[in-house]
């Protein structure tokens, strides 16, 4: 009886801390409400031209107050691995009172190997940019009161195929004879048409130049200025020099291939059909009547999806049913690696990644999560997971890159979200997301799963995923998460204490320096910070 009351006291005290901790960890800054949703058809956007003009040396000693409050919004390229110092010293202190932790990453090498470690990623990250940029990421400035008429950016070009270059037009200016000359170097210029009184010499060539003495045709020939692409190289720019007397512009023609389109056939219109749109994907490792008890819970709500599971178990067992695949792996591959098998063989729009002790109740809606995906722009959306204690948590992380110099960009990941999406007043848009997510299958298969990752990762996929996944999370769909709780006099099984044994290694493991090291090196950071 006296063992009684003493768990009874026990689990009064730890459900006031968790209380106070969510309390104190609550949002209390106003979060705005911004519309994602898709649109019925193309949005017209207007670009603003930024007109300056060229710097005035003289204008040095003019003085000026600083704003600091807007000056310190700028980036630095500089960031500094700081967390903060100082708190209080009691139990459950970090829980209660979260403070932001600075995690130096270069640790994750033996001094021996770091210098050389810094010259390969450097090497590799020069071969990055060289890949990844263009000299449509360069800045133009349209000068002031320039009479060229000229497009600032949208002009695209497939390899090898020809455009009329939009927009070019020569505009008050009071000459005798009125000249352009244009000049490229990934392709030629021509015209699409002659008009009288319009001379034209370069036709066909990197260089054209058109004279009039009259502008109205100097303006009708420019309307059918040809650009045609001649060096196959796709994912770059030309840029076009286009110059009069006295005047020049540069602007940049992108040479790309269209998107190809990757479209689903989800049949007929109508209320939201899950099998058809939706596959639910998990991993599994050892834990077989966990993963038994999610299929069942899975079956009473939705009989006919397909469920794909990832097994990496060293004696796998036979997991077989109606709309059920079971891949087996090496064993003990790892964590991330079976995320992708598992991801790699869903041929529907979307998947839905759930963990192997995950349980369906009435409120895991997948037609809500469905809802929010076909009606907004994210590409990946995530519940809630509600404990055995009753704690539900969505696991929301906002993820950010602080521009760095030679030792890499510093990442910072905080607690929370950015704002609420309109027309989903349980949603809010946010950067990391907890382990029960719909995403668009191609969007996570374009991310993908590191496979070095093998048994503690998650945000690591969200962190590759920054700049390309358009992240949100929506508190209204809710799984359960089977118990943790072990009692005392219940002994572990081998299997369990096996799986102990990978899922939860020392800090000062192989995989805690694995983490660190990809962050180090295949992403370039020298420091990572978190509450």
């Amino acid at each position: 009886m006296r063992s009684l009351r003493k768990t009874v006291l026990l689990a009064l005290l730890a459900s006031v801390v968790l209380v106070v901790a969510l309390l104190h960890s609550w949002p209390t800054r106003t979060y705005s409400t911004v519309d994602v949703r898709q649109r019925p058809g193309p949005m017209v956007e207007h670009h603003l031209e930024e007109r300056l003009p060229e710097l005035d040396h003289r204008s040095g000693n003019i003085p000026y107050r600083l704003k600091e409050s807007v000056a310190s919004l700028l980036a630095r390229n500089g960031c500094v691995c700081e967390g903060e110092n100082g708190g209080v010293n009691i139990p459950f202190a970090q829980l209660l009172f979260p403070r932001v932790s600075a995690h130096p990453l270069h640790t994750a090498f033996e001094a021996s190997e770091l210098e050389e470690m810094k010259k390969r990623r450097a090497k590799e990250y020069q071969g990055f940019q060289m890949r990844s940029q263009s000299p449509a990421n360069a800045i133009i400035l349209a000068e002031a009161n320039s009479p060229l008429q000229y497009p600032t950016q949208g002009v695209e070009v497939r390899p090898l195929k020809t455009i009329l270059i939009p927009g070019l037009a020569l505009q008050d200016l009071s000459r005798e004879i009125y000249s352009i000359n244009f000049t490229v170097s990934l392709g030629t210029l021509n015209v699409a048409a002659e008009v009288e009184g319009v001379t034209i010499k370069g036709d066909g060539e990197m260089h054209m130049s058109l004279s009039s003495s009259l502008m109205p045709n100097l303006n009708r020939q420019l309307q059918f200025v040809t650009y045609t692409n001649t060096l196959f190289h796709p994912s770059t720019a030309d840029t076009v020099q286009f110059e009069t007397e006295g005047h020049q512009a540069i602007f940049t023609i992108k040479i790309r291939h269209g998107v190809t389109p990757k479209l689903y056939n989800t049949g007929p219109q109508g209320e939201y059909n899950i099998s058809a749109l939706v596959t639910i994907a998990t991993k599994t490792f050892l834990r077989y009547d966990k993963l038994q008890d999610l299929i069942d819970s899975v079956r009473r709500y939705y009989p006919t999806v397909t469920i794909v599971i990832a097994d990496d178990s060293e004696n796998p067992k036979t997991v077989s049913g109606p709309y059920i695949e079971h891949y087996i792996m090496p064993f003990g591959k790892g964590w991330f690696a079976g995320r992708n098998l598992a991801v790699s063989q869903v041929t529907t729009k979307y998947v839905l990644w759930v963990d192997d002790d995950f349980i369906f109740s009435s409120n895991t809606k997948l037609e809500k999560l469905v809802d929010v995906l076909e009606r907004t722009t994210l590409d990946v959306v995530g519940g809630a997971v509600r404990e055995a204690t009753g704690y539900t948590a969505t696991y929301r992380q906002t993820i950010s890159i602080e521009p760095g110099e030679e030792e890499g960009d510093c990442l910072h990941m905080r607690r929370g979200f950015h704002h609420a999406i309109q027309g989903f007043p349980n949603c809010v848009v946010t950067d990391g997301v907890i382990n029960f997510f719909l995403a668009r299958t191609d969007k996570v298969q374009q991310v993908g799963f590191d496979p070095r990752l093998t048994r503690v990762a998650h945000l690591e996929f969200f962190i590759d995923g920054l700049g390309s996944l358009h992240v949100g999370s929506c508190d209204d769909v809710i799984v359960n998460h089977a118990t943790k709780i072990k009692l005392p006099w219940v002994s572990q099984s081998e299997s369990d204490k096996t799986y102990a044994k990978f899922r939860y290694p020392p800090a000062s493991s192989d995989a805690t320096h694995t983490k660190n090291g990809l962050l180090f090196f295949k992403n370039r950071f020298q420091c990572l910070t978190r509450n």
